[in-house]
Order: structure tokens, then sequence, then C-alpha cells
């Protein structure tokens, strides 16, 4: 099977040659530059020979068209801090205006796209990630959940009209991503599908809705993911979201494990490696041990081997490469 192959009869719940496997994480000094970030992804990409590509764009792109300042650390292990943020108080919220997918930083990421495109030649898929509205406007106030869940509860109307605009501005900008030759969406929730976070009537008012709209600008694509982030996460309300595979923390205590999962959803499922604990900090065996578990736990159907999240830069290459023997013998 070639990689593209191999995807597509994992999605299928079809057999596979072997599982396929890709990581990703951020690199907090080349991502500031569509070359730089590009090198970085194709990098990681090549190294270990990963099945499909996650672009791991800075975590700030996607508000820095609204007005939002960052200043980069200048550390590999450490990412940007806000100098500003473009909502400062509730009645900013009704300031926001639909953005030119095609200009500044989301531009920026669409000339990414068409470099790692250029690279890639279609021998693998490789999927941007957006994050959803809500994780948006957590941005657009500093990358901070309490004054959106304030809102929620105290100005609703003027939180909705800033999410009618993220939602307007990124189906927009979703299309422009495939035009310039993605395979797909990482669509990321960071952290609000949870009970930790909202309970799931909120999530149903002000996630499902817009989450549901601004897929389907992109549900035609080959290869989408829906990555439900954090602990504790609503699984099941989001569990049949049109996308080809569900991604998750699926090693943390608080979630369904994988074989879990796989029970509540007729998706693929994505995840099974410890990006927070075994990863950085255990041994290459550790690490093998832990791609084997998910293996046993799957029977190696319907999954694609993965990070729970962004995998950190100190990463040791040791451990990834314990992934790649676990899974390719």
């Amino acid at each position: 099977m070639n990689k593209i192959e191999r995807v597509n009869a994992a999605v299928r719940g079809e057999q596979v040659d072997r599982v396929p496997v890709s990581m990703w994480g951020h690199n907090y000094l080349k991502e500031w530059s569509a070359e730089g970030v590009a090198e970085a992804m194709l990098e990681n990409y090549h190294t270990y020979d990963w099945d499909y590509m996650k672009f791991n764009p800075r975590a700030s792109y996607h508000v820095e068209d609204w007005g939002a300042r960052l200043q980069p650390s200048g550390d590999a292990n450490r990412g940007p801090s806000f100098l500003s943020v473009p909502v400062q108080e509730q009645g900013d919220w009704r300031r926001l205006r639909p953005l030119d997918p095609t200009k500044g930083a989301l531009g920026e990421q669409l000339q990414a796209l068409r470099l790692i495109d250029a690279d890639l030649k279609g021998q693998a898929y490789f999927i941007h990630t957006i994050f959803n509205p809500l994780s948006v406007a957590k941005y657009l106030v500093g990358n901070k959940f309490e004054p959106v869940q304030t809102s929620i509860e105290d100005n609703p109307g003027a939180l909705r009209q800033a999410l009618e605009v993220i939602t307007e501005t990124f189906m927009a900008y979703t299309q422009a991503t495939l035009e310039a030759g993605a395979s797909g969406i990482f669509y990321a929730t960071t952290g609000w599908a949870s009970t930790d976070k909202l309970t799931e009537d909120q999530y149903r008012a002000f996630g499902v809705e817009y989450d549901l709209r601004l897929i389907d600008a992109f549900k035609n694509a080959p290869f989408n993911v829906l990555h439900n982030c954090g602990d504790h996460i609503l699984f099941d309300l989001l569990a049949e979201y049109p996308v080809h595979a569900i991604s998750w923390a699926a090693t943390a205590p608080t979630n369904p494990n994988l074989a879990e999962g796989k029970l509540h959803t007729s998706k693929a499922v994505m995840g099974g490696i410890s990006e927070k604990t075994t990863l950085p900090n255990g041994s290459p065996q550790q690490v093998a041990d832990e791609a084997h578990a998910a293996l046993d736990l799957t029977g190696g159907m319907r999954l694609l081997l993965a990070p729970g999240c962004s995998i950190p830069p100190s990463t040791p290459q040791a451990n990834l490469e314990a992934i790649v023997h676990a899974v390719r013998g």
C-alpha cells in the first residue's frame, strides 16, 4: 500500500498492511514565516517518513489579522506571549469584521501549504489546522477561557455576533486552504468540548451550531479530522461529526480509551500516544509499549496512531524512532 491507500483503508475500517502513523508539534523558532514553518513540517515528515502530515502552524495565526500582537519567545521549547489582544471588553466582540482569507497571517499559512504541496507531490495527505469558532474567540482575549465563559453567561448576543464573523471568515479560509493543496482539515476544539469548561447544553448552543456550519464548508475533502482536545471530553456529543477520524487524548484517564472510542463512533480513531508524559519523558521501550497497547486495543483496525495533541519540541528523537519501529517492525 502507498500512504494514501493506507490512510484510506484505515478510515474505511479495512485491512491495512500496517497502521498509519504520524506525529506533529510546534517549531517555535521557525513557525514565523511561510518558508520557515513549511521547512519545519517537511523536516519532521521526511525524517520519520510519516504516513500523513498534520500541518502545525503557530497557534495565534488565526487571530493576528484581527489585531492580536505576540512576541516570539526566542526559545525552541517555549511559545510566544501576547503583547495585546483585540477583545479587551465584552463590547469589543461586536467590532469584529470578516477577514480576507488570502491576506496577512492567513495568507502566509496558505503559502506554506503551497510549498508543502510542491514537495509532497501528492504522495501523502497533509491537513491544515483550523480552530473552531470558540477556540478563535479564546485567542482573541489572550488564550483565556474565562472571558469567553463570562460572555456566554452575561452577554451571549455580543459573543454570538463574533462567532458569526469567525465562522464566516473560516468557512472562506478552509476553501482557500483546499485550493492551496491541503488534503483536508484538522479541526480543533482546544478544550472547549469538555465538562471542565462548559456544560453539554452550553456546548450545543455555542459550539455544535458553529462547528457543523464550518465543517460543512470542507466536508467533501478526502481526509478530515476532528480533534476533541482536553480532558473530560464530551466524546459522544461530537462522535458523529461529518469527518473521517476523531482525534483525542485517548490515554488520559478521564477520556475514553481507543477501544471505548471505537464503540461510540463509526469514524476512525486517532491517538494512542501520551504526548505529555510517555513520549517526552519515557524510555524508547515505554513508548514502543504504548504503541503496541494501542494496536492491541483496536486490533490495528480503524486506527491512525498519533499523539493525543501536539508533541513537545523537546521530545527525544529516539522516542519518535521507537514509534516508527513499533509500527513497521
